[in-house]
């Protein structure tokens, strides 16, 4: 029964256990030598508990924007058990039943893409996506067009490979020297445009993509092979796109050849209010990277999808032993992840979670810009469907950075609460002063209604 009713005692010797062998993520443990970690027990729709017994009503989807529907599906479940019982395992370069009928279930919401590449996370995935373009160019242009553009607060995941196309340089910090051949593009949000030598008052978004050109035009057309971008920003500080942008970026990947990837790993699966992010723009990717939502965080799952155009330049000389895709993902050949996606799919078209995340998203971000009335911190409101932030400033002409630690005092506060929300965390140096939120697609206005009073309480007291 997940109602709370938990003691210390019932779970002292897993606090023990906790303390003394996990390393936890994006934790300093200092702290635990006087203190215990959170140690999250359960989770119930909307709701998790801890060790303690206290509930939270969580807004980040547990922590990393990745439980979409909710906690406690039975349905998937069942799905991963009965799976599991009948097969577990077999590596990719076989088949299997839901690995088969996830990819058509997937592609059946993505015109234009027919091939899937399973992997275990949003790193791998991405990485996949990176090797492709580097063996194209080699295969295609001499290995000369291998360059790959990220964007500046952009990022792709943790492995050395996407930190090198990782536009958060505190993210970076002390983890290089980095990959060779990835190239920094500017970042393309509206509201800090006033730091960007030479940004206009009008047609900002153009303007931000023209920058990408003249990135490949500085490189040279003939090295630049891929251009990787978040659809909206996510650690980075929520950066919803600017009107004109996404347009721009797709002609000018057409006009310089250069392959366009579209890193879905947080706002895939229904997050912005669509299947995919990038569906809200018109543009047609080469590559689609995702992970989190994919399966809910019921199963580890991460895809890799492309074109056909891409898929036959893999194909095209079976009498050359180098030339299909050599890679393998060992766990990308579980049967889990695919067999609870595919459940996971259904509850978001049955519950009808699309119209959901689209309806209490724009609740949401009305509320959150009535909030920004009652408090002159809040410089900015931004975000797409269930995905939003606000940006903590001192001074909302000068668009001074509030001090982290404000930011962090936010957060707790929220947390003492018992409602867990996220603010950019070792991002962009100077610039980790957003608050973000992501609650699951399945929130209501009484959820919605309580985030928000929660901050409220938070920002008078941190701010007052």
């Amino acid at each position: 029964m997940m109602d709370g009713t938990y003691s210390q005692n019932d779970l002292s010797h897993v606090v023990d256990a906790d303390k003394a062998h996990v390393w936890h993520h994006l934790v300093q443990h200092k702290p635990f030598e006087t203190k215990d970690p959170n140690i999250i027990i359960e989770g119930k729709g909307m709701r998790v508990w801890n060790q303690a017994g206290k509930e939270h009503l969580d807004a980040v989807s547990g922590g990393v924007w990745t439980v979409n529907v909710g906690y406690g599906r039975e349905r998937i479940a069942k799905a991963v058990y009965d799976q599991l019982m009948r097969l577990n395992y077999f590596a990719g370069s076989a088949g299997s039943v839901p690995g088969a009928l996830f990819a058509e279930k997937l592609i059946e919401k993505m015109p234009g893409m027919t091939r899937v590449y399973y992997t275990n996370s949003g790193s791998e995935a991405n990485e996949k996506a990176f090797k492709m373009i580097r063996q194209i160019a080699h295969k295609r242009h001499g290995g000369k067009k291998h360059k790959i553009l990220y964007r500046d607060r952009d990022y792709h995941g943790t492995t050395i490979g996407c930190l090198s196309a990782g536009g958060q340089d505190e993210r970076n910090a002390q983890y290089g020297p980095f990959t060779p051949g990835f190239v920094r593009v500017p970042h393309c949000l509206e509201y800090r445009k006033h730091e960007q030598d030479g940004a206009p008052v009008e047609n900002y978004g153009e303007w931000a993509a023209e920058q990408i050109e003249k990135v490949i035009l500085a490189e040279g057309p003939d090295t630049v092979g891929g251009l990787c971008l978040e659809p909206v920003t996510a650690g980075g500080g929520v950066i919803a796109p600017p009107e004109g942008y996404w347009q721009k970026v797709q002609e000018i990947c057409r006009k310089y050849d250069v392959l366009l990837h579209i890193d879905e790993v947080v706002c895939g699966v229904g997050r912005t209010g669509t299947w995919f992010g990038y569906q809200h723009y018109g543009i047609e990717p080469d590559f689609v990277t995702m992970a989190k939502g994919v399966a809910s965080g019921y199963a580890a799952i991460a895809c890799m999808v492309t074109s056909e155009r891409v898929f036959e330049m893999f194909k095209d000389d079976a009498t050359d032993p180098m030339n299909y895709f050599r890679d393998i993902s060992t766990f990308g050949g579980c049967t889990a992840g695919p067999a609870a996606a595919i459940e996971n799919m259904a509850i978001i078209e049955e519950e009808g979670l699309l119209e959901n995340t689209t309806d209490m998203g724009a609740y949401m971000l009305d509320q959150l810009n009535a909030l920004a009335d009652r408090h002159k911190v809040i410089g900015d409101v931004r975000g797409k469907g269930l995905f939003l932030g606000a940006e903590l400033v001192t001074d909302r002409q000068s668009k001074d950075v509030v001090p982290e630690a404000q930011v962090q005092a936010v957060v707790a506060d929220c947390m003492a609460q018992g409602v867990i929300i996220g603010a950019t965390n070792r991002s962009v140096p100077g610039r980790n002063n957003t608050l973000c939120f992501s609650p699951a697609l399945i929130a209501t206005k009484d959820d919605i209604d309580e985030i928000v009073s929660a901050v409220d309480g938070a920002l008078g007291r941190i701010f007052a």
